[in-house]
């Protein structure tokens, strides 16, 4: 039988996989090839750990908690159109020197514009979408 921090580790793996919809804590624990007290105990742990959150859910006629991972993996979409990535001035910029990050213009506009997009490109959820912010 695998040790218990194994299965958290599992257990956190496939609930950040699932992303910004999250997944049913009765499919975790199938998942896993655990029992239902046993996956309950995990998820209670994660919760526990501020790794996961758990809002309480009508499934099928019966209650059972869905599980949202509370940070996700970072991806390289995030960053892709970054102006830092292509720039001129990359080698000689420097916060201490006269061409630097703290005064870049194209910086500050892409960095603005992931703002007014709201779509979390930040690597934060777009609570505006039924995303609970605690």
């Amino acid at each position: 039988m695998p040790k218990r921090n194994d299965l958290e580790q599992k257990a956190l793996h496939f609930v950040m996989n699932t992303g910004y919809t999250g997944v049913l804590q009765s499919e975790l624990w199938r998942e896993l090839g655990a029992s239902s007290r046993e996956g309950s105990r995990i998820a209670i742990k994660l919760e526990e750990k501020g790794l996961v959150r758990r809002q309480k859910e009508l499934e099928g006629g019966r209650w059972t908690y869905r599980l949202f991972p509370k940070r996700l993996p970072a991806s390289i979409e995030s960053i892709a159109d970054c102006p830092c990535l292509l720039c001129q001035d990359n080698a000689r910029c420097d916060p201490t020197t006269a061409i630097s990050p703290k005064s870049c213009a194209k910086l500050t506009d892409w960095i603005l514009s992931l703002d007014k997009e709201g779509s979390g490109a930040l690597g934060e959820p777009d609570f505006a979408q039924g995303m609970d912010p605690r």
